[in-house]
């Protein structure tokens, strides 16, 4: 909602103050500067990213105006939901694990947290790991550096859309100048026209050097980094997992193992450890 709050504001600040200053709205329509520098940009960026790149970027300008699905709660909920698992192993050892391990689509432990059981990507990469250790690969330092390497993956393919976004928007004014010396050059081809004509086709081509750098920093790379921002919430729900796995295979209890976990999330979304204890005990309960 604030995103889209921050955009009609740009829009508002902007022709408001050019209203107010005694501006002239019909000069800044200029649709044709609008289909030669945000066209070429699409374009651009059609030819720069492959299908599942623009697809990705779709749908993630999209999920920034959504609520964000990264809160407290979810950290409450996929914590509970590691304790229970850890409490599992520690009390009835792995095997009784492997049901759930091998379906997580059909697991009572999963069911019970709707917000981690509809995350296909955090289940997946919870039970791959948990597979592994539960066939013997224990040794925390191994399985650290494994998921090391999925999560910097993961990562850099994410970014891959903010990254996208971002080189757009660098490239738009730079069509805004394009669109500019067009609207120059047509106005040179009406040389001949009495000055009123004249002003208007010089203002409509400085329209173009306005439309480029007024999309690029006031909508596009706000939508970068609102992107980026976003993925990264999502990285850090991994490394909250990976921490209090980690923790829990060198031999701390669960409400311990999983307190590592709590304790490198940000402030904002980060759950006190009363909150989290009493979302165990009820769990547990």
């Amino acid at each position: 909602m604030l995103k889209l709050v921050g955009n009609i504001m740009v829009i508002v600040c902007t022709i408001g103050g050019y209203v107010a200053n005694n501006g002239h709205l019909a000069v800044l329509w200029q649709p044709f500067e609008l289909v030669i520098i945000f066209g070429s940009a699409c374009a651009a960026f059609l030819t720069a990213n492959s299908p599942h790149v623009i697809k990705q970027t779709l749908a993630d300008i999209k999920s920034i105006y959504k609520k964000d699905i990264f809160n407290k709660p979810e950290y409450i909920e996929v914590l509970s939901m590691l304790f229970v698992v850890f409490k599992t192993a520690r009390s009835k050892g792995w095997l009784a694990l492997e049901q759930h391990i091998e379906n997580p689509e059909e697991s009572e432990i999963f069911k019970k947290f709707p917000t981690v059981h509809a995350n296909h990507h955090a289940v997946t990469f919870l039970c791959d790991y948990l597979r592994l250790i539960s066939l013997g690969a224990e040794k925390p330092h191994e399985i650290e550096a494994l998921m090391d390497q999925e999560i910097e993956t993961q990562q850099g393919e994410r970014n891959h859309t903010s990254h996208a976004v971002q080189t757009m928007a660098d490239g738009m004014p730079a069509l805004g100048i394009v669109a500019a010396v067009l609207g120059v050059i047509h106005t040179m081809g009406s040389i001949t026209e009495p000055p009123e004509v004249l002003g208007h086709l010089i203002g409509g081509a400085l329209v173009g050097t306005f439309l480029g750098v007024w999309l690029s920093y006031g909508f596009i790379a706000p939508i970068a980094s609102a992107i980026k921002e976003r993925n990264d919430s999502e990285v850090k729900y991994f490394l909250c997992m990976k921490t209090c796995i980690l923790a829990f295979l060198q031999g701390a209890a669960p409400q311990v193992a999983i307190e590592f976990g709590r304790k490198i999330l940000l402030h904002d979304t980060q759950p006190t450890f009363i909150e989290v204890e009493e979302a165990t005990q009820n769990v547990t309960a």
